[in-house]
């Protein structure tokens, strides 16, 4: 059997991008329905400990309540190791430039005011909103950051 480990080169090995953003919330049941009204989808798993939405390909938007996420979760497959935040989080949704307006009047059709938003010197739009438990959410258009522009 070779022991031997590869030498590390310095280099980082690749990532694919990110699978999972992680949103925690105090009531699932409440935050999963506006979730499901604010994306137009379903979610794909629902337990008690977290409710699962397909966003993209191979992406995963996940919210777990905050009361239960805490501490590890012993499954049958392994141990989960606990995690969580307190106070409010930040993640943001890619969007198209073409449906920035549609964007924007979903959400008044929704009720769901604005807190903000930028025309990034670099091109890109965002829109800022919250969600119930005070997550600041944002669609942003390409441009906004050096590697999130149009092809």
């Amino acid at each position: 059997m070779n022991t031997e480990q590869t030498p590390n080169t310095g280099a980082a090995p690749p990532i694919g991008g990110i699978l999972e953003t992680a949103v925690y919330v105090d009531d699932l049941a409440l935050a999963s329905a506006f979730y499901e009204r604010l994306l137009g989808i379903a979610p794909m798993l629902k337990q008690e400990r977290l409710h699962a939405f397909p966003i993209a390909p191979k992406e995963v938007l996940l919210l777990f309540p905050r009361a239960l996420s805490k501490d590890d979760s012993l499954t049958s497959f392994g141990v989960v190791p606990g995690h969580a935040t307190t106070g409010p989080s930040h993640f943001a949704f890619r969007i198209d430039e073409k449906n920035y307006e549609s964007w924007r009047s979903w959400l008044g059709d929704l009720g769901i005011p604005l807190t903000g938003e930028v025309n990034w010197p670099q091109g890109g739009r965002s829109l800022y909103f919250e969600d119930i438990d005070g997550n600041v959410l944002e669609v942003a258009t390409p441009g906004l950051w050096a590697n999130y522009r149009t092809e």
